[in-house]
């Protein structure tokens, strides 16, 4: 059986905002190289971060694929 359009949404919704947190790791990294190290260090902790967060979002997209969770409709 198909996931109801509310999933499917929330599913789209959040892989595009694991979309999102990549690009702006990638742009933080790329803004941070040729800086000074201290500054790029505490870029790269804030890319990992993201990176962590962005895992975390398609973790869940998938667990709503899975139909582990849902979304209903608001009475």
């Amino acid at each position: 059986m198909p996931l109801t359009k509310p999933n499917q949404q929330l599913r789209r919704d959040l892989k595009d905002a694991a979309f999102a947190l990549e690009s702006a790791a990638l742009e933080i990294f790329h803004n941070a190289q040729g800086g000074e190290e201290s500054q790029f260090m505490e870029a790269m902790k804030r890319v990992g971060e993201l990176h962590e967060l962005a895992d975390r979002l398609v973790g869940y997209g998938d667990e709503v694929k899975a139909r582990r969770i849902e979304r209903h409709k608001a009475d």
